[in-house]
């Protein structure tokens, strides 16, 4: 993945150097092929990590501090030459030169194979993560996806992989206008202070970002996983290894030494540290230490005329790495990262399959290394690599004969295929756009032709029309409370009140805990306005009402700790308001086996509400759909050609035969059960559509337009628990 200065073939000049045109990887005189030899290992254990494992095995941070050792280091020998010119467009211009054309065109073949593969419900996240990718903020798009709730159970993205990159590009800007500007201002009068003076600037951000990578990683790990400050200190490390170069001094054994531990660190990463819920916290700091110390093992060793080959100069495991396999390997890494897994995610979603076994994975490994190969040498190099001083005539070339070169007609293609992928990525917005004006009308549609749960609980008759809400409209057939931002999302722990159903009666319904609870305010809302109650709401993306002190996300099991900050403050709330009911879930489905549950967390809860002689109606938890223990889309797969059966799930898998609930209403004789799985399954099946309207609008939540035709039957069952009409 890294992708500055990458190896050139090892071309040596009459004295048996590498040519001085290569950066980054010359430090003290020779050429570190042993670095790219590390970059090879490091793709070798993305990839293979991604494809067998579905683990992170840390060598994105071993790109990561290699980025900046290369990049920070040409900067800071840059900026500490007074000879050499601080203007930042030639260095603009060369990032754009060495990132973007393989991008470009990976990009264009992933949006290919995501009309051929994906369903079109899947076509919007990748035309956002697109733009996303080309702009260098894809680490940010799916930092907001990781914290949207409704979102949690998407399919993963072809594009996931570029936050790393967006992460690096962010930085080389940053870093760029850091030094250079520091460097304008400071240069002269500092003087031969300048290099202390950079070091402790840099020093202070990387203990600065450190910290702040902890702090978020404890606040919320799966959004500071792709925050750019919180990574910035793994590159800033590595840049200060490129300041510290000129400085090692110590022994052949003790460098070899640290060479042999730093690579087996690297190796071992992936097998022993779960990078997805420990970085980038302190354990990233074991593969980003060992590419540290492994860049000093051999940095900074005198030139020995009797050899060669100047890596014979270096510790018995950088000369391993130096060997041709790995640096040919290292390479092409830039583009093997790039191509590796968009071709994993579109085979796992053409097969179907959850995980790639031995000979699907290495036939992904092996297309991916061939259009890796290819995709550095038609594309990258011709682009990256400017003609020697030397062969550049001395009389001006017409226009007409520049434009007919290949580098001038594969820049052409490249920046084409760019302004192609923009212009479709927005068109496809647009279109989306579109379709959620539509899905305005949902509200009015005809409860004769749009039945609805009313074809289970009052066997209505269903004409034959089309499924509403479409399967482009469902994404955002959503509760009024999450237009009206009525419900707290991951980060915020403030208890958030909204009032809804008639806003002037005395009754008051409190309507408490997640998103689960929060689907059934469409129906309560025009209950309250028929009966004459309020209904005040109290609801966290993703959390129940619970004692559990250490909570999880449902869905992904990552740590929730502002769940149980948030029960903290919303249940002496809820208590003090005393409202008349509080409507919550009661239920949730077994983690280890079919059915559904009332976790033992809950109990305290009813036991609170039962001293304040609140009353509480208790309702069943909606079935959620989960296939080889991953939770699906009905309205992917019917985009995808499925039907109303072959797109549900056997009732059995999701409810048990007796609601858990029941068991509980001896012991608090307030707790009301309600259950409205009759409104949503059949006996013996839960389809994906009924009476013409689609039931879910992801894996776990209903649509609007379907909770509006439950209205009736939930207005029978509050009826009966509290007489109110």
């Amino acid at each position: 993945m890294l992708t500055l200065d990458p190896p050139r073939k090892a071309s040596r000049t009459d004295s048996g150097s590498p040519p001085s045109a290569v950066m980054g990887t010359r430090t003290s005189g020779f050429y570190r092929h042993d670095l790219d030899g590390l970059r090879g290992i490091a793709i070798a254990l993305v990839a293979v990590f991604h494809v067998w494992f579905g683990r992170v095995s840390g060598g994105v941070d071993v790109f990561l501090a290699l980025s900046g050792f290369f990049f920070g280091g040409r900067l800071l020998r840059a900026s500490l030459s007074s000879t050499t010119s601080l203007a930042p467009l030639p260095e603009v211009k060369r990032l754009v030169r060495r990132l973007l054309p393989a991008l470009v065109v990976v990009l264009a073949a992933s949006a290919v194979l995501t009309i051929l593969v994906q369903p079109e419900t899947r076509w919007e996240a990748f035309a956002d993560q697109s733009l996303a990718s080309l702009g260098y903020y894809q680490n940010w798009e799916l930092a907001s996806t990781a914290a949207d709730y409704l979102r949690a159970g998407e399919a993963v993205s072809p594009l996931q992989h570029i936050w790393s990159m967006s992460v690096q590009g962010q930085f080389y800007i940053a870093f760029l206008v850091l030094i250079f500007a520091f460097a304008y201002l400071f240069r002269r009068l500092l003087g031969r202070h300048l290099r202390v003076a950079l070091i402790v600037l840099l020093s202070a951000l990387t203990i600065a970002s450190f910290v702040y990578a902890i702090i978020a990683h404890n606040a919320d790990q799966a959004t500071a996983y792709y925050n750019s400050f919180a990574r910035a200190w793994e590159l800033l490390l590595g840049a200060l290894a490129g300041a510290l170069v000129p400085f090692v001094r110590c022994p052949m054994w003790l460098r070899t030494v640290v060479s042999a531990v730093a690579l087996a660190a690297i190796v071992s990463c992936g097998f022993l540290i779960d990078g997805v819920k420990e970085f980038p916290g302190p354990w990233a700091l074991v593969p980003v230490g060992a590419t540290i110390l492994f860049i000093l093992s051999a940095a900074n060793r005198a030139a020995d005329p009797h050899l060669t080959r100047a890596d014979g100069r270096m510790p018995l495991p950088n000369r391993w790495l130096a060997s041709a396999p790995f640096v040919s390997l290292g390479a092409m890494a830039y583009s093997l990262y790039l191509w590796h897994w968009p071709l994993l995610i579109f085979w796992l979603a053409y097969s179907g399959h959850s995980r790639a076994n031995f000979l699907e994975g290495a036939a992904v490994l092996l297309i991916s290394g061939v259009l890796a190969w290819l995709t550095t040498k038609y594309v990258e190099e011709p682009l990256r690599l400017h003609a020697p001083v030397a062969q550049k005539p001395a009389v001006a070339i017409p226009l007409r004969i520049r434009l007919r070169r290949p580098t001038i007609v594969l820049g052409s293609i490249v920046t084409l295929l760019g302004v192609a992928l923009t212009a479709t990525s927005f068109t496809w917005r647009e279109h989306m756009t579109i379709q959620r004006a539509n899905g305005k009308e949902l509200s009015g549609l005809s409860s004769r032709d749009y039945p609805g749960a009313r074809a289970l609980v009052n066997h209505a008759r269903v004409p034959k029309l089309p499924m509403r809400p479409t399967v482009l409209e469902a994404t955002d057939d959503l509760p009024q409370s999450t237009t009206d931002k009525c419900i707290g999302d991951f980060d915020n722990v403030d208890v958030i009140t909204c009032t809804y159903g008639d806003v002037s009666a005395k009754r008051t319904i409190a309507l408490a805990g997640g998103s689960h609870a929060e689907h059934w305010l469409t129906a309560l809302d025009l209950l309250g306005r028929m009966h004459d109650f309020k209904v005040v709401t109290y609801l966290k993306m993703g959390c129940p009402l619970t004692t559990e002190q250490n909570p999880l996300v449902m869905g992904d099991n990552r740590p929730y700790p502002k769940c149980r900050v948030w029960n903290e403050k919303v249940m002496p709330r809820l208590i003090a308001d005393h409202p008349d009911y509080v409507f919550t879930t009661s239920t949730r489905p077994w983690n280890i086996k079919d059915g559904d549950v009332m976790p033992g967390t809950y109990v305290g809860i009813w036991k609170a509400f039962a001293d304040a002689g609140i009353p509480v109606l208790a309702m069943r938890d909606t079935p959620w759909l989960v296939r080889d223990g991953e939770p699906f889309f009905p309205a992917d797969c019917l985009a995808s050609g499925g039907d109303a059966i072959s797109c549900g799930i056997k009732r059995s898998k999701v409810l048990s035969d007796h609601n858990p609930t029941l068991d509980f209403v001896e012991r608090f004789p307030l707790l009301k059960p309600l259950d409205m799985s009759e409104a949503v399954c059949r006996d013996d099946y839960c389809r994906a559509v009924e009476g013409n309207v689609l039931i879910y609008h992801d894996s776990h939540h209903f649509t609007t337009t379907y909770m509006r035709t439950m209205t009736n039957e939930l207005g029978r069952q509050v009826a009966a628990v509290t007489g109110w009409w």
